[in-house]
């Protein structure tokens, strides 16, 4: 047996995350809701890939449409899924999440036979198992008979190869046949039953998780120390309590009060959302310890990954990346609400984008003004040249199918039918926003720009022509510069890539590259940072180095 290929398997839970869009509100008041990723150890497998180990999952997922965008966000993160399985009797699970305070967070799970709940025995290879240096598994598949076997299975098999075995008891009450539909937010209830049942789990452990909370269930008693003793009773593993905002305490040894442990504490920010958080900070601690790094550097890891998804909607989407967790290590940030430090959120956005090119050639056929010219002189319609535009799509899509990094640029008013066909084919998908032939700029979406990015998918990237140079008139400059902001925060907002293009022949006036480096420097300065930069050609070579 070689050396692992991969750090770490998660197993288990995988679903999609309906999260309400409005704050403050309860579920019933919710008007629309995004739609993210979702599941413990899907969650975990994301945050691992993102701080640069090698992690796969073991699920399933429905044959439907969001069982495909879980496989499809998974492979956009690095997520081996060579054993995610697709299940044609099961639909794949839902939850619906909201953010009521700062303390409730109403969450309802539709998981009634499920397609990961029917992950089994045979979905465990053992030289899928033998090929990591651990797997991680989560409490809510140890709660029916069938998952059970899997989760043990794979235990069993990584400690007959020798590889490690890492526990994240999250418990949900609710996800054991304790409480309501409606209790999905609870986070503890006693149960005599899933106290030993969880005991058995623990002695084939090397690292177990979990909150006060989940100590309390998985040793039997509400006394959390008390709880980690019994615990360690039944386990030499590494245990980790995490206390909120008190931080967390790591043992290694035997546990005879808080100060056996070493203690992480945190500093005090803002509770934006709890709900997966916990997976961030396992993601985190999983990042040190699998690469054997001392305690403490595992959970100054862990919790600043929880710290971040605690300040941002969304569970898995919120996760850093390494060179995100690594700037706040080394410079940190003074922010009391850490969704609200632009520096901090344009690393996280900029590094964890769905999807990198080293090269990109894209079709441009998204003019319009040009096309309405043409028609009108040779007496053809709007119908012709959408049929044109579509023409021009099946050209792209053919090309795409040849090589890694294709795309178009095509606009919704005269070539919508490419536009919404783009979608099934492999390739990047730009799509302007500005009116065509308008002087000064002027976008075709009206005046609320978020409102109508909300209707884009989200694989559309917004293209802007920006008609600028640094010899307008201050009052144009000024213009053109609000109205660029007002776009690049609506993309962020949004989630939409953002493409700037800057034309500086316009109007007459002959192109002026000696003005992009500054033009594009001043967009920097004020806090436009694009996801692409469209340029007109120049031809002087020094430029480009």
């Amino acid at each position: 047996m070689g050396e692992p290929l991969l750090d770490v398997i998660c197993i288990g839970r995988s679903s999609v995350d309906l999260y309400g869009g409005q704050v403050g509100g309860r579920l019933e008041d919710m008007s629309g809701f995004s739609k993210y990723i979702g599941g413990s150890p899907t969650n975990i497998s994301i945050g691992c890939a993102r701080l640069g180990l090698n992690s796969a999952l073991i699920t399933r997922v429905g044959d439907e449409h969001m069982g495909r965008f879980i496989r499809e966000t998974l492979d956009g993160e690095g997520v081996d899924t060579s054993h995610v399985t697709t299940d044609p009797d099961r639909l794949t699970a839902l939850v619906i999440l909201g953010i009521r305070d700062s303390e409730q967070f109403p969450l309802i799970f539709y998981r009634e036979n499920c397609a990961d709940m029917a992950v089994g025995e045979e979905d465990i290879d053992p030289d899928f198992i033998a090929s990591a240096k651990a797997v991680l598994v989560t409490g809510t598949h140890f709660s029916t008979d069938r998952v059970a076997g899997a989760s043990f299975a794979a235990m069993k098999l990584a400690r007959k190869f020798g590889r490690k075995v890492a526990f994240d008891i999250d418990y949900r009450p609710n996800l054991w046949a304790l409480g309501g539909h409606a209790d999905g937010e609870s986070r503890f209830a006693e149960s005599a039953r899933v106290t030993a049942h969880l005991q058995t789990v623990l002695p084939y452990c090397d690292l177990i998780v979990g909150t006060e909370e989940e100590w309390h269930i998985a040793g039997g008693t509400t006394d959390t120390i008390s709880a980690l003793q019994a615990a360690r009773r039944l386990t030499d593993a590494t245990i980790v309590c995490k206390r909120g905002p008190l931080g967390c305490v790591v043992f290694e040894g035997d546990i005879q009060s808080w100060d056996s442990g070493v203690a992480s504490p945190v500093r005090e920010i803002e509770v934006f959302n709890v709900l997966g958080a916990g997976d961030g900070f396992m993601a985190g601690f999983l990042s040190g310890w699998l690469r054997d790094e001392a305690p403490a550097n595992c959970a100054l890891y862990a919790n600043i990954c929880g710290a971040l998804a605690v300040s941002r909607h969304g569970c898995a989407p919120s996760y850093p990346s390494q060179i995100e967790l690594r700037h706040m290590i080394e410079t940190g940030s003074e922010e009391f609400r850490l969704r609200k430090d632009s520096k901090l959120e344009q690393i996280h956005w900029a590094t964890t984008r769905r999807r990198r090119y080293d090269r990109l050639l894209a079709f441009a056929f998204d003019h319009r003004s040009q096309f309405t010219e043409l028609a009108e002189t040779y007496g053809r319609t709007e119908a012709d040249i959408d049929h044109f535009k579509r023409i021009a799509l099946d050209v792209a899509a053919g090309t795409a199918g040849l090589r890694d990094g294709v795309g178009l640029l095509v606009d919704d008013r005269l070539g919508r039918s490419a536009l919404h066909a783009a979608s099934d084919h492999d390739m990047w998908i730009g799509r302007p926003i500005e009116q065509s032939g308008v002087f000064p700029l002027a976008f075709e979406e009206g005046p609320d720009l978020g409102s109508r990015l909300a209707e884009w998918p989200a694989n559309h990237c917004v293209k802007v022509l920006a008609p600028i140079r640094t010899d307008d008139p201050a009052d144009l400059i000024a213009y053109h510069e609000s109205e660029l902001l007002r776009l690049a925060d609506a993309c962020r907002q949004t989630g939409h890539e953002f493409l700037f293009e800057i034309i500086t022949g316009n109007r007459g006036k002959t192109a002026a590259p000696e003005q992009v480096l500054e033009l594009m420097a001043r967009f920097y300065d004020l806090g436009v940072a694009p996801d692409w930069w469209k340029l007109e050609p120049i031809e002087d070579a020094s430029f480009w180095t």
